[in-house]
């Protein structure tokens, strides 16, 4: 799966805050995620977050 720094994910299940998108950090084994409701960060580990991600939010880059 493709996910990049700085993308946005919707996640299927919400945090505890209520909030289900999540911005990425930082990717590799594992991932830091921010999430964009509470402001919480936390380190999950690739596997988990595979699948449970419902949409990927990229931000195109149109500086060409």
């Amino acid at each position: 799966m493709d996910v990049r720094i700085g993308d946005l994910l919707e996640m299927k299940k919400p945090h505890p805050c209520k909030g289900n998108k999540f911005l990425v950090l930082r990717s590799g084994m594992d991932f830091k995620l921010h999430c964009t409701t509470c402001n919480h960060e936390m380190m999950v580990k690739r596997s988990k977050i595979e699948k449970n991600i419902k949409k990927i939010i990229r931000k195109e880059d149109n500086n060409v």
